[in-house]
């Protein structure tokens, strides 16, 4: 139902026009009447009705002046002017204002339902318009995100040519491109990633980057549209909200971030933090990348390496000689900045020359690493399995060499053990014995045993001159020196025999 105002400083007039309009019948509600302008102003500023009849000549405010003034107040009210006047100045005034229902008194009832009818078709036309409107921007609030979504897949997919285009895209989605200062930031989950995290990411984004323009993802990552300038507060923001997620996770993230540029460069930008994303190849994991990260020459430097050192290395079983050469191997790697391609076609080939100096059996397990070498994210990743093969490969060698060794070594010590009296006994005469380099068989025998091939036989004669003076009634320091190799030096057998046991040979056998 419509309300309805009637307005006449004529007593008759309201109650005849009350009367004889079937009100409920057309749609309406008469909810007052009002004998002059500035009492129904008063009704009006009340109760607010729909549609107000008056006359235009009145006491205290005349119609026009009441049509005048409700208009500018409340433009929704309409009105029907009743006049007794058939001049056109009048009808011209109140059009001004936007009445166009103008009726001559004295009125009948058909003129005054047709104004009411009239007026009611524009009122409800008006009401669906503007519920289509409302129902229009209820449906444009719940997609907007989702078109912004878009919005910014579409800005770094196709190249934007001038301003024509985001002038109305700011309008439809009331926000502003004007900012010639926007960078793009990429962030980019190190682990298995979900819708779930991707929606934590963008929440957390809109509330900590107060500037941020647009946002979307694609793939594992998401993107930011962002105009703020200072970049130790983007930075900032962005440790903040990698601090959050990873409390929520436990996962990290890898940032990259854009130069400045205007909206109509946004897929340069975006281009831009992949290059930088990209790099996380020798940054690592959980990085913040940006350009100055990436500075490389623009010429290209081949990187020789042939890998021998460190296949001497693992031959010899050295363990901490391998790793050294490998970090280092891949320290210079890094440094150089390669393409990514490049610098995983170099790591593959010190593979391949590495696990050629291994058996038949468990070269096959390594190749059938390389797969998933070639996969890895990050150098460190590829160092840290690399590490692992070689180490595994030279721990191999080492056991080989061990066993072989310690034959070698068992030997020289029963050459020792028989040969104890002999003033000659040294390491190059039991070297002569084994056909084995002297220096070679001495760091071998140290690596072994501990101590120095001299020391060891120093001790055994003193374990054997121990063992005799235990023996004896009447001790022979003389005889004793000359049956364990110190020939005819019975007081250099004393000093020794007393730098080892702590007493001469005498004191030895008192205590003993």
């Amino acid at each position: 139902m419509y309300k309805v105002l009637l307005v006449d400083d004529e007593r008759i007039i309201l109650e005849g026009i009350s009367s004889i309009i079937d009100w409920e019948e057309i749609g309406t509600e008469l909810i007052g009447t009002a004998r002059n302008g500035l009492e129904a102003y008063d009704f009006i500023v009340r109760e607010k009705p729909d549609i107000v009849i008056c006359d235009i000549k009145m006491p205290g405010m005349t119609g026009l002046e009441l049509v005048a003034r409700v208009s500018k107040e409340f433009p929704e009210v309409k009105f029907i002017i009743l006049s007794g006047f058939n001049e056109f100045e009048y009808a011209k005034r109140a059009m001004e204002h936007g009445v166009k229902h103008y009726l001559l008194k004295p009125c009948n009832e058909k003129s005054i339902v047709e104004a009411l009818t009239s007026i009611i078709n524009d009122l409800s036309t008006d009401a669906k318009k503007e519920q289509s409107l409302f129902d229009m921007k209820s449906r444009l609030d719940q997609i907007q995100p989702y078109m912004k979504k878009q919005l910014l897949k579409e800005f770094i997919t196709t190249k934007l040519d001038n301003n024509l285009g985001i002038q109305f895209y700011e309008k439809l989605l009331r926000v502003n491109f004007h900012d010639e200062f926007i960078r793009l930031i990429i962030f980019r989950i190190e682990g298995e990633y979900h819708y779930e995290h991707m929606f934590v990411i963008e929440n957390l984004g809109e509330d900590l980057f107060s500037e941020s323009v647009l946002s979307t993802n694609i793939g594992e990552y998401a993107l930011f549209l962002v105009d703020e300038q200072d970049f130790s507060v983007l930075q900032d923001q962005i440790e903040r909200l990698r601090n959050h997620f990873f409390t929520i996770y436990e996962m990290d993230m890898t940032v990259a971030i854009s130069e400045m540029d205007c909206i109509t460069n946004v897929r340069k930008l975006y281009l831009e933090a992949l290059e930088c994303l990209n790099h996380r190849f020798y940054l690592g994991e959980g990085s913040i990348i940006t350009k100055n990260d990436i500075h490389q020459d623009t010429k290209l430097t081949d990187y020789e390496y042939d890998g021998q050192s460190l296949c001497l290395f693992i031959k010899s079983g050295n363990i901490e000689k391998v790793e050294n050469e490998i970090i280092q191997f891949f320290q210079e790697l890094a440094n150089k900045r390669l393409s990514i391609g490049l610098a995983r076609s170099y790591v593959m080939r010190l593979f391949l020359v590495m696990i050629q100096h291994t058996d038949s059996k468990r070269i096959q397990s390594y190749t059938g690493k390389m797969s998933s070498l070639l996969e890895m994210d990050t150098i460190q990743q590829m160092k840290e399995s690399f590490l692992m093969t070689a180490i595994d490969i030279t721990q191999h060698y080492y056991e080989k060499h061990k066993s072989s060794h310690s034959e070698v070594i068992q030997k020289m010590m029963d050459l020792v053990e028989k040969n104890l009296a002999n003033t000659d006994l040294s390491l190059k005469w039991v070297a002569n014995k084994v056909y084995m380099n002297a220096d070679y068989l001495g760091k071998l025998f140290k690596q072994e045993t501990g101590e120095k091939f001299s020391s060891f036989v120093t001790q055994q004669r003193i374990n054997k001159a121990m063992e005799q003076i235990e023996l004896m009634d009447d001790i022979k320091v003389f005889a004793i020196a000359e049956s364990i190799g110190f020939g005819d030096n019975p007081q250099y057998f004393s000093q020794v025999f007393k730098k080892f046991t702590g007493y001469s040979p005498s004191e030895y056998k008192k205590v003993n």
